[in-house]
């Protein structure tokens, strides 16, 4: 089925196809550099740092439904294993990790959402191959993403410690919840989504957490392009609202952000502790430290993202 005509108007809004040259397969991270990384340098006035990933273990959030998206396997190949042969000198142990790269907090690359046969940039989908994974807009080519970032508290903006499930977030809630932060945006920063929906991880609920699920509604995208935003992370595993706001689209916000304006966009960030030292300190801006793992040819990367204020 093909999308429907409110789609392509937004698209046609939003799309960066083309500006960064038509070789660029990274879209948005073009925005990032010296001054950007400057300006979270000169949000760091306390020291204080808040670690924003899941723990990666094999009971972590996945639960079997989406394929291919196992939790963590942690193997030892190698425990005190004498290195010249003799007990009495230096012994190493050594362990393997199997896992979904898009397992738990993570980064979703260009090259993870096609449609009408292309990515990113006009580049073919069917750049992506078994053999290869992504010949183009893989994620190891992303820029280190070290800038300023801005956390929007859209659960507390309403009074809540959690969005209801199903609750679309739209640009008036960003407007909003950045109005509550006193600060703009400017481009090249990375803007962090809070909804709460974590809460139900931590009661040890991965279904309740899974879906349905609060996310991005389909009138954010303009909000992020009018902004240069460099990238977007969110609470939850969809990203987007899910179920979506209106059945003839499936996923349209990957859509936009990853085929259209080259967006990253990150899922299954921690944010509570550091919404709850905003909320405290009436500081929303820091230095954000998240660059994803260089994985040649990848459409995702694990990423420990770490915001200092």
């Amino acid at each position: 089925m093909a999308l429907p005509p409110w789609f392509h108007e937004i698209a046609r809004k939003v799309s960066n196809r083309g500006r960064w040259g038509d070789d660029d397969e990274i879209g948005t991270l073009n925005l990032l550099g010296p001054d950007a990384a400057l300006r979270g340098a000169r949000c760091v006035r306390t020291g204080r740092s808040f670690s924003l990933a899941l723990p990666l273990h094999h009971d972590g959030p996945q639960t079997g439904r989406i394929q291919g998206r196992i939790n963590p396997l942690h193997t030892m190949v190698g425990i005190n294993t004498p290195f010249t042969g003799d007990p009495a000198n230096v012994c190493l142990s050594d362990d393997v990790v199997v896992m979904g790269l898009q397992a738990a907090t993570h980064w979703d690359g260009l090259a993870h959402a096609s449609y009408e046969g292309r990515l990113y940039n006009g580049f073919p989908a069917s750049s992506v191959t078994a053999e290869r994974g992504a010949a183009k807009c893989s994620i190891h080519l992303q820029r280190p993403i070290v800038t300023r970032g801005i956390l929007l508290d859209v659960a507390r903006l309403h009074g809540v410690g959690r969005l209801e499930a199903g609750y679309a977030i739209t640009a008036a809630d960003l407007d909003g919840a950045l109005a509550r932060t006193g600060l703009s945006v400017e481009p090249g920063d990375v803007i962090l989504v809070r909804t709460g929906q974590m809460e139900h991880l931590r009661a040890g609920d991965k279904e309740a957490y899974r879906l349905p699920s609060p996310g991005l509604g389909t009138s954010t995208p303009e909000w992020f392009r009018a902004r240069d935003v460099a990238a977007v992370a969110t609470d939850t595993m969809p990203f987007e609202v899910w179920p979506g706001e209106k059945p003839d689209a499936l996923l349209p916000v990957h859509l936009l952000h990853l085929v259209e304006m080259g967006l990253t966009q990150g899922q299954n960030w921690v944010l509570d502790e550091l919404a709850d030292d905003c909320a405290a300190d009436g500081t929303y801006e820091f230095l954000l430290h998240a660059p994803a793992e260089p994985f040649v040819g990848a459409v995702g990367s694990p990423v420990h993202p770490v915001a200092t204020k």
